[in-house]
């Protein structure tokens, strides 16, 4: 591997994706996995490269993930924004590209959590009159 790269950090619900953009043959590793080894449905990938063909710069990095926590879908959007990030850090100019494609916004929908004396965060017991 190259010593020279890009990093950027993606985070969606409770996964956290540490990205690393080296130039190069177009790879895409997660995990020490190819990607599409790693993401079993066809949409995650596409989720994950996303950054890369708004700006065209599908095939000119090796893309290199370390990614934990969350599900495979939460993984695969922290994947994008991190990528998205790396590539800013490489060339500032492409921000407003992925800003338009809204690809640099962290995601802040997260699971709320149970309130006392309800059932889940939202739903109460049901009312009886009698």
């Amino acid at each position: 591997m190259a010593s020279q790269y890009y990093y950027g950090t993606g985070r969606r619900k409770t996964a956290t994706a540490r990205v690393r953009l080296y130039p190069g043959d177009g790879a895409f590793v997660v995990n020490g996995k190819p990607a599409s080894e790693y993401f079993s449905r066809e949409i995650d990938l596409a989720n994950a490269r996303e950054p890369l063909l708004a700006t065209g710069n599908e095939g000119k990095f090796m893309v290199s993930v370390l990614v934990n926590g969350g599900g495979v879908t939460g993984q695969s959007e922290a994947i994008r924004h991190g990528v998205a990030r790396a590539l800013v850090e490489m060339n500032p100019e492409l921000r407003s590209t992925l800003r338009i494609s809204g690809l640099l916004t962290r995601d802040p929908r997260a699971k709320e959590r149970k309130k006392p004396g309800l059932k889940r965060a939202r739903k109460a017991p049901q009312y009886t009159k009698r």
